[in-house]
């Protein structure tokens, strides 16, 4: 997929699911636009999944990825797992269960439980960063797992990410010095993919509030090609992708990004279509008065299918956006 997308000038969206509805929406949404993608689990969707009484991020997030399995194989396109944004406090209690998970399912013959994970350790010192990248991209590595790393802030604050509101703007931007740090650190190890941040932001920001700057990107893939060669490319990773502009998100297309994040965007397009059913069948959803109210209302499957849709309607903007409609390889591998 990685090198399709590179290859073709186009990005997967990595879609942030929680539960089986959202799971559901995604898979609707790729299928929809014969587009191949990225199903994504923070820690905290783990904790959600696994159920108030436990929050054990790493079962819900098997259970979560087990799920996706089984749905998937109803459609026609390759759907990659991740984990997204791991904070290098809780990896070994996170990563390491669920790469061991993969490495069981691999020794009786089965896929990988997943195909991508996220180690985000950008908060460290980047010696510190590349030290435990370096450790995980082995681990994964032995297992067919591609990592995905993080130098730099992604500021804002999202679920399970480092960055906060007030980061510095000067960390908001990855420069040519440190991408060529990461590739030397990483290259000889295994296949990863690399979130550079050029300032981004977690979360959705009126126009004008958040200052993308592409070229960040373009200028160090020149660094590291200039140096190494056309095989040093990295696959790029664009965090922060809900909000952002149709020309920023293309113009960093061109200088190799192959994934990008929305979360944001479809948490909202999600949670829109519950509101506006809730408050035009208010009297029918809740019991007012004693009275009985309407059974097919407070269904939650009455208002879960509109949530799914209008998810799914959203991820296939995401789609249009990163080119990756109509582009689905399934067939070809």
């Amino acid at each position: 997929m990685l090198d399709a997308a590179q290859k073709g000038g186009y990005a997967y969206p990595a879609i942030n699911c929680s539960n089986l509805v959202t799971i559901n929406a995604a898979l609707k949404a790729f299928a929809d636009q014969k587009s191949d993608g990225i199903i994504q689990f923070s820690t905290g969707a783990g904790q959600f999944a696994s159920g108030l009484n436990h929050k054990n991020m790493v079962n819900g997030v098997i259970a979560l990825a087990e799920l996706t399995h089984r749905l998937a194989e109803q459609y026609d396109v390759l759907v990659a797992l991740n984990t997204d944004h791991c904070r290098p406090q809780v990896a070994s209690d996170f990563l390491d269960p669920l790469i061991e998970a993969t490495a069981a399912r691999r020794a009786k013959g089965e896929n990988n439980l997943f195909q991508n994970h996220m180690l985000d350790a950008s908060e460290l010192p980047l010696a510190e960063n590349m030290a435990i990248s370096q450790e995980y991209l082995k681990k994964c590595a032995a297992n067919g797992i591609v990592l995905e790393v993080e130098a730099g802030v992604v500021g804002g604050e999202e679920d399970g990410a480092a960055g906060t509101e007030d980061t510095p703007h000067d960390k908001l931007y990855t420069t040519p010095e440190d991408m060529l740090a990461v590739y030397e650190a990483l290259h000889s190890l295994g296949r990863f993919t690399f979130a550079a941040t050029f300032g981004n932001v977690h979360g959705h920001y009126k126009p004008g509030a958040v200052k993308l700057k592409p070229e960040i990107l373009k200028q160090g893939q020149e660094a590291v090609i200039a140096k190494y060669g056309a095989a040093a490319e990295f696959d790029l990773v664009f965090h922060g992708g809900s909000g952002s502009l149709l020309e920023e998100i293309r113009e960093t297309l061109g200088y190799g990004v192959v994934k990008m994040n929305v979360d944001t965007d479809t948490q909202y397009a999600f949670t829109r279509p519950i509101a506006d059913f809730m408050l035009k069948n208010y009297d029918g959803v809740i019991k007012v008065d004693g009275e009985v109210g309407n059974k097919k209302h407070y269904d939650p499957r009455a208002y879960l299918k509109l949530a799914e849709q209008g998810m799914a309607d959203r991820i296939a903007v995401a789609c249009e956006d990163l080119l990756s409609s109509g582009k689905s390889i399934a067939g070809q591998v």
